[in-house]
């Protein structure tokens, strides 16, 4: 009888994103469970807010980098 593999290590749940800015187009990549307030670069227009866990994501995600 053949064992089921065992993982060792356990792969993360959090993700870098990519986020569009809304008001400005601009694309940056921020963390998906922020602690602070993340801003976009050229504008100042938030783009998360914390929220204790993961955090709200104002702009639209474009893609997860890994």
């Amino acid at each position: 009888m053949r064992r089921k593999p065992i993982n060792l290590v356990t792969m993360p749940k959090s993700r870098f994103l990519r986020v569009l800015c809304k008001k400005c187009k601009n694309d940056q990549p921020i963390y998906n469970k922020a602690a602070k307030v993340v801003k976009c670069l050229k504008c100042g227009e938030e783009l998360a807010v914390p929220t204790g866990g993961e955090a709200i994501i104002k702009g639209k995600v474009l893609e997860v980098l890994s």
